[in-house]
């Protein structure tokens, strides 16, 4: 059997993923204009799709360890394609909520199925694979987004997503599958383990100084020249989406958790820069190693308590950006209220935290973190 095609598949899977987050940008002035609405009523949508897809992606996994990627992998296409068609028919601002919500649902479970084909069916070269889908997380938008940018309302971008959803995804999904015989522990056991808090609250650690620089870049970077802080504006998510192979390449041969270490360092460096005032040094740190960070958070859960159950695994895990990106984005908001240093002293003390935390893993589990090959 043709592994390599499971690859294809997830990174597919993925591009159509990134529309919700990373499009959102694109699509909100024509969503607010379209509505008619305020700022603060269509940001409401983008907090239902963290809400939403974070918390189904780890019900979804259950299913499709369980009986297989297939099946609620159509579900799920179907539910994210919902999310553009009913925004198309949508008429008023309360139905969009809805149907976004039903479609961030959707794109949550597509997410971990995505990202665990490349677990499950190349766990000897896991985080290169896994590194290659989740690329198509950032590249799906970078193509949508002139298209997006271009367009006159909302109506055309949606339907014409909405119908290559609803026609591209079951496709995709039906030919998607796990390998068989995999080993693994069970959810209720591995939230149990202390190991398994370690990597949550060291993830959502980390994704504070990346939710930080991504959401509120713009007033970090006030004082910059605008030409510069609309380079680093768009250098960021490239950063962030087109190092991940790189990352994962380097993941397999020094070690999964070692990596993820090692760029945690370089994330709370990053963080640290903003403490002098060096935003675009910070910036292209935090970009360099944020993306692949994430990524590869999955993988170590992999590595520490196995294949079998990772999709539901990692989808409990994944809740953690969830918070994270509250964190980092509310609460810094707060604090830089009281104060422009006490809130980038926060954002520092959330990467230590993430370092600490998988560091203590490699304390505790020095033979299951994978050695240089």
């Amino acid at each position: 059997m043709n592994r390599n095609k499971y690859i294809i598949i997830g990174f597919i899977v993925m591009s159509f993923n990134s529309l919700y987050q990373y499009s959102w940008n694109a699509l909100e002035p024509l969503l607010r204009s379209g509505f008619d609405v305020s700022l603060v009523q269509i940001a409401l949508g983008f907090t239902l799709f963290s809400i939403f897809s974070s918390a189904f992606q780890p019900i979804g996994g259950h299913f499709a360890d369980k009986y297989g990627p297939k099946m609620i992998g159509i579900l799920s296409g179907v539910l994210s394609a919902i999310g553009f068609l009913g925004t198309y028919l949508s008429p008023n601002i309360y139905v969009f909520y809805a149907v976004w919500s039903i479609g961030s649902i959707g794109e949550g479970i597509l997410y971990g199925i995505a990202a665990n084909l490349a677990m499950k069916w190349f766990r000897d070269r896991m985080g290169f694979a896994t590194g290659i889908v989740s690329m198509g997380f950032g590249l799906g938008s970078a193509i949508a987004n002139p298209f997006i940018a271009m367009a006159a309302d909302y109506k055309l971008v949606t339907l014409i997503i909405g119908l290559a959803e609803v026609i591209l995804l079951p496709i995709l999904l039906w030919l998607s599958d796990y390998p068989p015989k995999l080993a693994g522990q069970a959810p209720k056991q591995v939230i149990l383990t202390a190991k398994f808090w370690l990597i949550y609250v060291s993830f959502v650690g980390a994704v504070v100084p990346l939710t930080t620089m991504s959401s509120e870049l713009p007033i970090l970077g006030k004082n910059l020249p605008q030409q510069e802080l609309i380079a680093l504006i768009s250098i960021l998510p490239l950063l962030s989406g087109g190092l991940r192979p790189f990352f994962g390449y380097i993941a397999d041969r020094l070690g999964i958790v070692r990596t993820t270490l090692l760029l945690n360092v370089l994330i709370t460096i990053g963080a640290a820069f903003l403490l002098v005032d060096l935003v675009p040094v910070s910036t292209v740190l935090i970009g360099f190693a944020g993306g692949s960070m994430i990524t590869l958070y999955f993988n170590v859960a992999g590595e520490i308590f196995g294949t079998r159950f990772s999709t539901v695994n990692s989808g409990i895990l994944y809740t953690g950006k969830a918070l994270g990106g509250a964190l980092g984005s509310v609460v810094f908001a707060i604090l830089y209220t009281i104060s422009l240093q006490l809130s980038e002293i926060y954002t520092v003390i959330c990467g230590i935290i993430g370092v600490i935390g998988i560091l203590s893993v490699i304390i505790m589990s020095p033979k299951q973190t994978r050695k240089v090959q």
